[in-house]
């Protein structure tokens, strides 16, 4: 008889089945797990000869017309003189061990699962099950004890597995009716743009030989359909197990859940789950957990089982706003909520941190499940500097001497912590003082042991009963707050583990505060490690441009395929030409007259236009004057800090019948020169000032400098390609299909000389220059 398997750990299993209480609030333990194998090796250390530690263990149990395939490692095995055998599972915890302290039934559940399964392998009729609880810091240990028989464990095993058995029959039932669909399912558009046939069978291709592909697709050819049919094509015949859409802005996960919603509404059968930043998730108004009561956290694990059942049986796409309903329906936090319905679903739609920042990563993620899922990085090319900022590290001064001072008399071991901390950091700035620029650049080697010792008495604070409730004498314009704090210096803790010659060390005085930095200048050996854990990566932009940079930068394999998709476009939709002023820093001012000039010619016809600029002083100086000089052309302004309806307003500005010219300025790199669709009308003309270089700084200069170092083109990798980068993806909001038509004006005499012209698409080659 053919059963359905279910693969799953002990672990997963009992704390789906046993877990209970409340959600911690603002605070879960950074270093738990670090502390936790610590205190586990030290435990087992002491182990006699003959026992025995992780123990792999795996059986099957038949229920329901299922076949749960059930595993795990137990902490230990242990053989008494008269030939007993004793389970043991071992627990870190920061509560305090009271005598009368008897465990917690999840605990509990996990080891008896164990002897449940040492019973059947060898064959015992009775087990002894040791549960032993160390607080963190060692310093306290309490073991307790069950003798179980054979058949009360399989009794137990079984009522286990049946608790269980509804949520794995709707996957199952729903994976059966979701690949179905995909086998039936056509692509939702009459037909494929040009390329896209092509584009789409490369990411087949690299899905089912499970290497990764690196394309540069051009905008408007239809990206995300592009990547995502191909991929649920590869779901449904067995080739993944489920895949992750990966955006670096919101208007591109929209994008994402449109593409999904086309497909469903043609019959597709799939689970998808939009992940949302926990501050806008949040119910609560300020949008932080604290202390203070809070029925979503309250008894979460009590009722999330439910929740979770009632979305995936009537739910299919799981937006922001879906999510929401169901939390309020069932009561429980909507953010974690959103969480554990992400690891029972198909396809998730998230943030590039949930996979590549090990801060936030999807940590409960079944290592089975990793190795045969997909990721889609949409907007690849951001990849760098974010992978850059998640890999770096940074802490300031004024926290610690704020904390020194804070607790002094409510908490002398954390002040003393803190205090030590300080102290580095002033001799830090003197160090700084001397070097007479201001900067310093030497590995500090004293730092980690000073910060295991603050983050050892901050976690002690901070899990009291007392914690985040305000300290006497508190001053806020000390420091950044104890969890700030904190959560910064696990981040640089976790940052020194990873630090080698991809990385430099730098300090500097600004503004009577020190500030340190690991900086990391490579980030392409970490997104490479935190990808390869997952089957196929499909990185794909429309300004992977040169191919080599970003293959070089964001970690490529030697057998990772890259793919250069021609523009469906023709060169006679586009009118280009080249401004030839300069727009360097120092001749801005020559400039402003010829820009006015150029932005009224570009506007004689009528139409929506946008020009982007390298800053907002520069834009200001710019629409001022331009403003003046040509008063009956309406503008709009970008502003620093657009609220979402703030930009929505903008945008709905641009439409298609305007009765009149409109010409919005906007700022290159910002939120109108990426993942912006005007179809047609609503945009007509785009002119981009200057070359999009990075703002000269220290950063930048190490970065050119090292690169240099490594046989590249220094100045290259660390100012014109992530420069060009901007140039060509604001340009890219003009055409959109194959009816558009617009003009573009590139405002810079260097668009004119190598590199930047080669790095041109080929349809702007035949540019005019105007004089």
């Amino acid at each position: 008889m053919h059963f359905a398997e279910i693969s799953i750990s002990v672990r997963s299993l009992v704390e789906y089945v046993f877990s209970s209480g409340s959600l911690m609030p603002g605070f879960s333990s950074g270093a738990a797990m670090a502390e936790g194998t610590r205190i586990h090796q030290h435990i087992q250390k002491q182990y006699k000869e003959g026992d025995r530690k992780e123990v792999y263990l795996k059986t099957e149990i038949v229920h329901a017309g299922l076949k749960f395939i059930i595993d795990g490692r137990c902490d230990g095995l242990l053989t008494g003189e008269d030939g007993a055998v004793t389970v043991e599972e071992i627990k870190s915890t920061a509560e305090l061990l009271e005598p009368d302290f008897a465990g917690k039934e999840v605990h509990w559940a996990q080891a008896l699962m164990y002897a449940y399964i040492l019973c059947l392998d060898l064959g015992l009729t009775d087990i002894t099950v040791k549960l032993t609880y160390v607080r963190r810091g060692g310093e306290e240990q309490q073991s307790m004890y069950r003798k179980m028989t054979a058949a009360e464990l399989e009794a137990f095993a079984g009522d286990t597995v049946a608790r269980y058995a509804p949520y794995a029959e709707l996957l199952v039932r729903h994976q059966e009716q979701r690949d179905s669909s995909i086998r039936a399912l056509a692509f939702p558009f009459p037909a494929y743009r040009s390329g896209q046939r092509h584009f789409a069978a490369a990411v087949y291709k690299s899905v089912a030989e499970g290497v990764n592909l690196f394309a540069q697709a051009p905008t408007g050819i239809g990206k995300t359909m592009s990547t995502l049919f191909p991929a649920l094509k590869a779901l449904g015949e067995g080739n993944a197990a489920g895949l992750f859409y990966l955006t670096a802005k919101t208007v591109n996960r929209l994008a994402a859940q449109e593409a999904i919603g086309m497909l469903l509404a043609q019959g597709l059968q799939l689970h998808a789950v939009t992940l949302t930043a926990k501050d806008k998730a949040c119910f609560r108004e300020e949008g932080l957990c604290s202390s203070e009561f809070c029925p979503f956290r309250e008894g979460y694990y009590d009722r999330i089982n439910g929740a979770v059942l009632d979305i995936l049986e009537h739910e299919k796409l799981m937006t922001q706003e879906v999510i929401a309903r169901y939390a309020k329906k069932h009561v429980v936090c909507p953010f974690e909520f959103s969480l554990d319905t992400a690891y029972a679903c198909d396809a998730v739609i998230c943030d590039y941190n949930y996979i590549y920042d090990p801060r936030i990563s999807l940590k409960r993620l079944p290592e089975e499940r990793k190795r045969r899922a997909v990721l889609l990085v949409d907007e690849a090319h951001n990849l760098v500097d974010r992978g850059r900022a998640m890999y770096s590290a940074e802490l300031t001064k004024a926290p610690f001497l704020g904390l020194q001072r804070q607790f002094k008399t409510v908490n002398k071991a954390l002040s003393a912590a803190a205090k030590a901390v300080n102290a580095f950091f002033i001799a830090l700035r003197k160090s700084c003082s001397e070097d007479g620029e201001g900067k310093w650049s030497t590995y500090p080697e004293e730092l980690p042991g000073l910060l295991e010792a603050f983050s050892l008495e901050a976690e002690a604070e901070l899990l009291s009963p007392s914690a985040l409730l305000p300290v006497p004498g508190e001053d806020e314009e000390e420091g950044q707050g104890l969890l700030d704090t904190y959560f910064a210096v696990q981040n640089m803790l976790r940052t020194f583990k990873t630090y080698d010659e991809r990385y430099v060390t730098y300090a500097e005085v600004r503004r009577g505060d020190v500030y340190l930095k690991l900086f990391n200048l490579d980030p392409s050996h970490l997104l490479q490690q935190m990808g390869k854990s997952f089957r196929s990566q499909i990185l794909f932009s429309a300004t992977l441009s040169p191919l080599s940079y970003y293959r070089d930068m964001i970690g490529a394999r030697e057998e990772d395929y890259s793919l250069t998709v021609p523009s469906p476009f023709h060169r006679e939709q586009w009118e280009v030409s080249v401004l030839p002023v300069s727009t360097r820093y120092r001749e801005r001012e020559a400039s402003l007259q010829p820009l006015c000039d150029a932005l009224k010619g570009m506007t004689a016809r009528k139409g929506n236009y946008l020009v982007f600029f390298p800053s907002y002083a520069y834009l200001q100086n710019v629409y001022e004057l331009f403003a003046d000089k040509y008063p009956e052309v309406s503008t709009l302004v970008q502003s620093t800090g657009m609220s979402e309806p703030d930009r929505e307003s903008f945008l709905a500005s641009f439409r298609p019948d305007n009765p009149e010219t409109l010409l919005g300025f906007a700022v290159l790199g910002g939120i109108f020169s990426e993942g912006v669709d005007l179809p047609g009308d609503r945009l007509n003309g785009v002119m981009v000032v200057g070359v999009g270089l990075p703002q000269v700084g220290l950063e930048r200069n190490l970065l050119r400098s090292y690169f240099q170092a490594a046989a590249k083109n220094g100045f290259d990798y660390a100012y014109v390609y992530p420069g060009m980068c901007k140039v060509l993806q604001a340009g890219g909001r003009l055409i959109r299909s194959e009816s558009d038509n617009g003009v573009i004006i590139l405002a810079d005499d260097r668009f004119l000389q190598p590199p930047y012209r080669n790095l041109l698409p080929d349809e702007w080659q035949d540019y005019l220059v105007i004089t």
